[in-house]
């Protein structure tokens, strides 16, 4: 295992671009994302989630794709069962996009995590149903590694998290359970993979109470992951310091080669369930922090604040030297349909 520094970084510079625009008829906040470049066009992809209601009504299966070099956006086939649902993950292996799981809500607020994993074909906008998860999640955080496996790690379960950390392997259409995840298990956590190395910070924990109720804090764990080279089923944790930043919930995350750092940005310090108020009655203000995880010298680094604060994502998008968020809430719990774009122009060495 490497040896692990955990100093505060130099700040690194950032700046933020709109794209041209590219704003759905209505906005989408807590959609699955992904990146997948098209016959050489660079496509952002964005499948279910909530729309402007932010009602059960408002829980949607619908899909759509940006191109990033023009912001020229299309609609997309739904989800094949046609079911709307939230907090699903998205990861691209081999050229295919993998939609998995999320949660339904019924009229009476009954909430379902669903078992189901659905490939898409960016080339024929087609889909197909692949192998259920063992235990269904959503709220999850997943891992595309060496192009054929994703990792779903921790994640919410119908009425409690799991530490589970499932591996599916899209050549085979399997599932494997590799090491669990040792932190406390969350939902709505961030994180990404660089090579073999993984980070994972924040989420929500839930204590089950006397009454049978769940009480809800943000969780300030953050972890550290090696993936082992000879089984891919074995990930050696180490816990790490966290972050210094307020924001626990909800963050767009992604490993990123380039920068060999795990890139953080936006999200919110006080958790809610899906409408953007807290479990706290307060409305949750969104972040505009950016902060990354050096995977080489194990330093956390805090860079300069994007310039437009957002919150619910469930993925970040990094492509051209940029990163990018679609979709999410402002700072009035506003859901916004806005592909936003910010640079990192190096991370210290």
């Amino acid at each position: 295992m490497r040896h692990l520094l955990f100093l505060l970084a130099s700040l690194i510079s950032v700046f933020a671009v709109h794209t041209a625009p590219a704003r759905p008829p209505a906005g989408v906040t807590n959609n699955a994302v992904a990146f997948c470049n098209v016959d050489g066009v660079p496509t952002a992809f964005s499948f279910s989630g909530l729309k402007a209601g932010k009602t059960f009504r408002d829980v949607t299966a619908d899909a759509f794709a940006v191109d990033l070099r023009s912001g020229a956006r299309r609609a997309l086939p739904p989800l094949p069962d046609n079911t709307g649902r939230l907090a699903s993950v998205a990861a691209t292996v081999a050229n295919k996009v993998y939609i998995f799981g999320g949660y339904t809500v019924a009229a009476d607020g009954t909430e379902v995590s669903t078992p189901d994993v659905f490939a898409f074909d960016p080339r024929s906008s087609a889909y197909r149903r692949m192998a259920t998860m063992p235990a269904p999640v959503d709220d999850s955080v997943a891992f595309a590694y060496r192009d054929r496996f994703v990792y779903l790690v921790s994640g919410w379960h119908n009425d409690g998290n799991v530490a589970a950390v499932q591996v599916f392997d899209t050549q085979s259409n399997t599932w494997a359970r590799a090491t669990d995840y040792p932190g406390t298990p969350v939902f709505g956590h961030a994180g990404g993979l660089v090579d073999r190395t993984l980070v994972v910070v924040g989420g929500v924990a839930a204590e089950k109470q006397a009454n049978g109720r769940n009480k809800y804090a943000a969780s300030d764990e953050a972890w550290y992951g090696e993936i082992d080279e000879a089984d891919h089923l074995t990930i050696r944790w180490q816990r790490v310091r966290a972050p210094p930043i307020k924001t626990r919930y909800r963050i767009a995350a992604t490993g990123s080669a380039r920068l060999s750092a795990i890139v953080f940005a936006g999200g919110t310090d006080n958790p809610y369930n899906y409408d953007g108020i807290g479990y706290d009655k307060r409305a949750s203000a969104p972040s505009a922090e950016v902060f990354a995880f050096d995977v080489r010298r194990g330093n956390w680094i805090v860079a300069v604040p994007k310039p437009v604060a957002t919150m619910d994502h469930r993925g970040l998008i990094e492509w051209d030297g940029r990163f990018y968020t679609l979709g999410g809430m402002d700072a009035r719990q506003r859901v916004i349909g806005d592909l936003l774009g910010f640079g990192v122009e190096g991370v210290a060495r």
